[in-house]
């Protein structure tokens, strides 16, 4: 694949940060130009669900601007957010080599995103006839699955203070604009992405605030770089992050 014609197909890619878009000449290096000819690209607002898990999986997703969640509605209806995806990674992919005919989860936009659309027959012609590219994908599969098990295994044994402390590390890092971070979603939000029930989350802010890694103002929560280096040094030996 000629890199110039990766960035014909899709310009806005000039203007993403520079590790996204190394991701994607990474992810198309070998990429043949009837595969880029058949990209479309669609613009979504945030809270977007745009897969949902058991529909046909006839379409692979690469998010090529913002930040995506995948969600398990399946224990009694609730949503759980159980995965962030931050980096370039074909949604579809791993129901591709399953041979799954359905996806395996729900995915929604967590902030607006630019999101690049390629037919599942394509992309299987692709990888068929290229043993990079299915190597590749294999990798980056595995990756994500590794890091899941790891993540969940880990989770499973942290109390509701410190699960949420990892979930405002995560935040922090994602989110914080000079040494500060703006918690501005509600306790039913926090409640999804962790895990938890109402309560818990409520008695999880509280004891955190008690400690002090936490500041209450009316209905949001501030984090101040010590704060957030305090909580990310309380949760380190519970979780293997850097």
């Amino acid at each position: 694949m000629e890199k110039a014609y990766l960035y014909q197909r899709l310009p806005f890619l000039k203007d993403v940060k520079k590790d996204r878009r190394e991701q994607f000449e990474r992810y198309f290096q070998t990429a043949p130009l009837w595969l880029l000819d058949a990209f479309t690209v669609e613009t979504l607002e945030k809270g977007v669900t745009f897969v949902r898990e058991n529909d046909p999986a006839d379409t692979i997703y690469l998010v090529a601007q913002g930040i995506v969640v995948a969600t398990d509605y399946r224990v009694f209806g609730v949503a759980y957010d159980y995965m962030q995806f931050k980096n370039v990674y074909a949604f579809g992919g791993m129901e591709f080599l399953m041979d799954l005919e359905e996806y395996k989860t729900s995915l929604r936009t967590v902030t607006r995103c630019t999101i690049v659309k390629i037919p599942r027959a394509v992309f299987e012609k692709w990888m068929y006839a290229d043993i990079h590219a299915l190597k590749y994908e294999a990798k980056l599969v595995g990756e994500y699955l590794l890091e899941q098990a790891r993540n969940e295994r880990s989770l499973l044994l942290m109390q509701g203070a410190d699960r949420l402390a990892l979930l405002f590390v995560d935040y922090f890092e994602q989110y914080g604009q000079g040494g500060v971070l703006w918690v501005r979603e509600g306790q039913k939000s926090l409640a999804d992405k962790t895990g938890f029930c109402l309560k818990s989350v409520n008695r999880a802010v509280k004891k955190l605030s008690e400690q002090g890694l936490i500041e209450k103002q009316g209905n949001q929560i501030k984090i101040n770089q010590e704060q957030y280096e305090r909580m990310k040094a309380q949760i380190a030996e519970k979780l293997d992050i850097d």
